[in-house]
């Protein structure tokens, strides 16, 4: 059996989070996971419906953003582990409201590195915060290339400005103060259970509902998708493996354009309502572009893959199935 650890998660009602919550209380019984998420729109404590009756699992509403709340939080509770995903992520939001992210992705990080750091002092031995972030980043790739952990960081929306900040924040407590910690970026993700913010989620409600499926520009822009199930397996793998002061970049290696999603979306989606091929192409609409928007991202893999041996598993169809049964109820 593994060592009994206490670990903060925050976030853990949100899309990612939900996952890693349910695989973390499932893998490693001894542990003892608190959910700490401020239960914002994109989170659902739904998803975590089978967690309650777990005896390693409890959930506490609360804001990264409230120091004082933090420092109570970590008295009452002898952390050994913190996992933050608590963010701000989505972009068009970011883009009407800045201050919201400047506020829980620099503001909250810091709040929870300085409690962490005050809370462990100097017996750091064993203990680790965990920073997991995005390759957005790491700003825009033309064709050809891609990001790995020795990639500038050039950000282009203020939601990934926000998380640059964080990421250069929680690097500063590893170099300035030995603070333990380990940052991962990764591609876009998608599965069961996501926001219909996003891309994958939106378009799969409205092919269902015959909305319109607006799309970007001239819909080119490129994307790495990463289903969500394997991304919490190399969040598992970095947490117990992973090097302290290191970054881990971790990809879907399914490049894709975004009309060429939309229309596998329309197919599988239109199969499996038995509809005829192609029923929900006039859906499409074509729509002024987004301020800033990167053109293409794509992740190397091979540092996780050399140093820790992962490696995605799901075939990027098979997630994609798996993702709009869920949303049918299937």
């Amino acid at each position: 059996m593994s060592k009994s650890k206490s670990i903060l998660i925050t976030g853990g009602a949100g899309f990612i989070g939900s996952h890693l919550v349910k695989k973390l209380i499932k893998d490693y019984p001894n542990y003892r996971i608190l959910n700490l998420d401020s239960l914002t729109y994109a989170s659902n404590l739904k998803n975590l419906e089978n967690c309650k009756s777990s005896i390693n699992y409890k959930f506490i509403k609360g804001d990264i953003r409230e120091l004082e709340f933090l420092q109570e939080l970590f008295q009452s509770n002898n952390f050994d582990i913190v996992i933050h995903l608590a963010a701000e992520s989505h972009v068009d939001n970011s883009i009407d409201n800045p201050f919201q992210f400047i506020s829980t992705n620099i503001k909250g990080t810091h709040n929870l590195l300085e409690t962490a750091r005050q809370s462990w002092g100097k017996n750091k031995k064993e203990k680790l915060f965990y920073h997991i972030s995005t390759d957005e980043v790491f700003g825009s790739l033309a064709i050809g290339g891609k990001f790995s952990e020795k990639s500038n960081y050039d950000p282009r929306s203020p939601y990934s400005a926000s998380k640059a900040a964080s990421d250069h924040l929680v690097r500063a407590y590893y170099h300035t103060y030995s603070l333990p910690v380990v940052i991962s970026n990764c591609s876009n993700n998608y599965g069961p259970a996501q926001h219909f913010e996003k891309l994958i989620p939106l378009m799969i409600k409205n092919i269902i509902n015959k909305k319109t499926l607006p799309v970007y520009g001239d819909g080119k822009n490129i994307r790495d998708w990463l289903y969500v199930e394997d991304h919490v397996e190399a969040i598992d793998l970095i947490l117990h493996k992973g090097k302290i002061g290191e970054t881990y970049l971790i990809g879907g290696e399914n490049e894709k354009k975004n009309i060429d999603l939309v229309l596998k979306l329309i197919k599988m989606t239109d199969s499996i309502l038995g509809r005829s091929e192609g029923f929900s192409n006039k859906l499409i609409n074509f729509i002024p572009d987004r301020p800033g928007h990167d053109y293409r991202y794509a992740i190397d893999n091979s540092k996780i893959k050399d140093e820790l041996g992962w490696k995605p598993k799901t075939p990027f169809e098979l997630g994609l199935d798996k993702t709009i049964r869920y949303y049918l109820g299937l």
